[in-house]
């Protein structure tokens, strides 16, 4: 690309990832932006119909919810994604999935071991999906193999997010200071490019697949839950939102309508003229989505992002999966946030996981899986 040279080598191992030069282009383009990515247009709160609650368990409503979420399980209709990319740095390069979590078993040991379950459980087989990204792929891969997490009921399949370079304020490639370039990966709003370009998403569908659940690789509360399935189904929409109470130093997204369209919104779209505490709840980054619906190009933005790269900043831009509810029907279920029945139990850094450790630990060993 005119203006960028880059290395045969490095860009060999950048486009095993989805590297585009084109689009790299239109990031210098926009290199310079100052506008926000604030929303335009009429923002509100969700309104009531826009949200239900998990019915509490031992019900005849969650009875009746499980059912029905297990019969879609047993009929193949399901399959089980986790979100297991990024950069590798919040515990000190390690790659999260691999990290030792409950008497050195993994966090997507865990997943697995979920997913496996339920699948013995229900004489069935549920498809794992590992969307990885240009750091995390190769150890991933190395890692379903030492752990044995490619049974034929739960077998996890590998598929990278794209990634790009980083750029100064002038729009130039940034260089470390070891004189490399920068790669980024270009944020979890890549998964319905991703699943597509792997050709994971035709296959599933071609077996008879409908559904997918997605969470994070390091929210170990958001089970495969059949009642979650059930109330996907229930409600008929092509996109279901997990969403909990909000708490003081949530930082995250958040159910609200936009020009009447109900959608999960990023905190830092919200222009600073909308009061964020009209809003209650929060969002978890665990959906159900309906299959056919997702499989499509979606016009997604993508956000510039300022960021440290030891001493300097660069400029990068990512692109969120929250924002395919703005493009399908969304409804936001509530589910309990804490307790054995939690849902929401994210550990992004050593830090947080210790500290969460008791509750995630009581958590699995009520629901079996340790």
């Amino acid at each position: 690309m005119a203006g960028f040279p880059i290395d045969s080598e490095v860009r060999h191992e950048l486009e095993r990832f989805g590297f585009d030069d084109d689009q790299l282009a239109q990031f210098a383009k926009r290199v310079g932006e100052t506008s926000e990515n604030f929303l335009t247009g009429t923002i509100t709160p969700p309104a009531a119909e826009d949200v239900s609650t998990l019915p509490a368990r031992g019900t005849p409503e969650h009875d009746a919810l499980v059912t029905r979420g297990e019969q879609a399980i047993r009929d193949r209709q399901v399959g089980v994604i986790v979100l297991a990319g990024g950069m590798a740095t919040r515990f000190g390069g390690v790659v999260k999935a691999a990290v030792p979590v409950i008497d050195d078993r993994s966090f997507l040991d865990l997943k697995h071991a979920d997913v496996r379950d339920t699948a013995a459980r229900l004489g069935s087989s549920i498809p794992m999906y590992a969307m990885t990204s240009f750091t995390t792929h190769d150890r991933i891969v190395s890692q379903v193999r030492e752990e044995r997490l490619e049974r034929d009921d739960a077998k996890i399949v590998c598929f990278p997010q794209m990634v790009s370079l980083r750029l100064t304020g002038n729009g130039e490639l940034f260089h470390e200071d070891d004189g490399t370039l920068s790669p980024y990966a270009t944020g979890h709003g890549d998964l319905t490019f991703a699943l597509r370009k792997s050709g994971i998403l035709g296959r599933f569908r071609r077996g008879g697949g409908k559904l997918l659940f997605m969470s994070n690789v390091d929210n170990l509360g958001s089970t495969l839950d059949p009642a979650i399935i059930g109330a996907h189904l229930a409600r008929g929409a092509k996109i279901t939102a997990e969403v909990v109470r909000k708490e003081k130093g949530d930082k995250g997204g958040a159910p609200a309508r936009v020009d009447g369209v109900p959608q999960i919104v990023e905190a830092f779209r919200f222009p600073p003229s909308f009061d964020q505490d009209t809003i209650p709840l929060f969002n978890t980054n665990t959906f159900m989505f309906d299959a056919e619906a997702i499989d499509r190009d979606f016009d997604l933005a993508f956000f510039r992002v300022e960021k440290k790269v030891g001493n300097a900043k660069v400029v990068q831009f990512e692109r969120l999966v929250g924002q395919l509810t703005a493009f399908l029907p969304t409804h936001f279920l509530e589910v309990p946030r804490s307790g054995n029945e939690g849902r929401f139990q994210p550990a992004k850094d050593p830090e947080e996981l210790k500290q969460r450790l008791p509750e995630i630990t009581e958590i699995l060993r009520a629901r079996g899986i340790v």
